[in-house]
């Protein structure tokens, strides 16, 4: 720690609001704790939890620092006591509760992972969020099985370009929604068999078209309000439905005669609150199982933009205007 700075660039909220709410100031570099790593940040992903927490409707957890940024990319530079994985100088990303729009960040070993072959460094920096996300929703909690029906909303999103892949890559069967012809265009073009523009169709009739009639067995869903009702009407008998998060209200009045009727699952689970180990369990099964596939390139991040970390508020905007495609993410000098 001594031949690093004492100060450092970090990006907050100066109050909740618009993205020109976010500026940068000078913070005081972290110093790792037991089981931790201090991580020379090179990428730091932008997610919708960030413009969340900038509005102000998603406050850091307890002992989290107010920086926005839950996923960085970069090289260790310092380890706390008891910290051997990773030695200095090793490329890593991670997942962290806080701090990464910073040019350090400290993250627990256990919540990091190697960067795999020829994924650079701005591409690992769009990994950890949405591939830990994905897979504790799709594959943990919702048990994707190989042959299924899966239908993701939000297709061109960071978590849908990432579920597309990983629910080919392991012989699911994909309907995608997105809001244009353009994006489901995109959609397919990552190995969707079937995009709909939710703009122009009812993805209700388009499931029940794509599957025969039988509906999706699996769900993932994070606009909720009038979609729940309708996932419900979507699904498969004996289907399950993962909510991720609301773009639309978390309170529905809702007739539960369909979910009794088909024996559906409805559950759902959030990332950022989980406990350091339950985290690291998520982490050691992508290594496990995923890891591979992005060195022999079966999948990658899909990456729509890039911006200085100076301009995270362009970054927010961009993200706000959903006309991305894939992960924006936030370089550091």
């Amino acid at each position: 720690m001594q031949d690093l700075p004492h100060e450092m660039r970090a990006v907050v909220a100066r109050a909740p609001g618009k993205p020109d709410v976010l500026e940068v100031q000078a913070r005081p570099v972290p110093r790792p704790g037991a089981g931790e790593i201090l991580v020379r940040v090179r990428a730091a992903g932008v997610n919708r939890p960030d413009v969340l927490q900038r509005l102000g409707g998603y406050p850091p957890p307890p002992g989290a620092p107010d920086i926005l940024g839950l996923e960085i990319a970069g090289e260790v530079v310092a380890s706390g006591e008891g910290a051997s994985r990773f030695p200095v100088g090793t490329p890593v990303m991670a997942l962290v509760p806080g701090g990464g729009y910073a040019e350090y960040a400290v993250a627990h070993e256990s919540n990091a992972l190697p960067v795999p072959a020829g994924i650079p460094l701005v591409e690992a920096g769009a990994i950890p969020e949405t591939y830990f996300t994905v897979w504790t929703n799709v594959f943990e909690r919702g048990r994707l099985a190989s042959g299924e029906w899966f239908l993701v909303h939000g297709g061109t999103s960071g978590i849908g370009t990432t579920a597309i892949q990983l629910a080919k890559a392991f012989g699911a069967r994909v309907i995608a929604t997105a809001g244009s012809d353009a994006k489901c265009e995109a959609c397919r073009g990552l190995g969707a068999d079937v995009a709909v523009n939710y703009a122009a169709q009812d993805f209700v009739e388009a499931v029940k078209e794509a599957t025969g009639g039988r509906g999706a067995d699996l769900i993932l869903d994070m606009v909720g309000g009038d979609y729940i009702a309708r996932n419900h009407e979507a699904a498969a008998v004996e289907g399950r439905i993962v909510q991720i998060a609301f773009l639309k209200s978390p309170k529905v009045e809702l007739d539960m005669r369909k979910l009794m009727v088909k024996r559906l699952t409805h559950t759902g689970s959030t990332l950022r609150p989980r406990s350091v180990p339950e985290k690291a369990l998520i982490a050691r099964a992508l290594e496990e199982r995923v890891w591979p596939l992005l060195a022999a390139g079966r999948c990658r991040p899909v990456m729509d933009s890039t911006f200085p970390l100076a301009e995270a508020a362009a970054a927010h905007a961009r993200m706000e205007s959903s006309a991305h495609v894939g992960k924006i993410v936030l370089t550091v000098d």
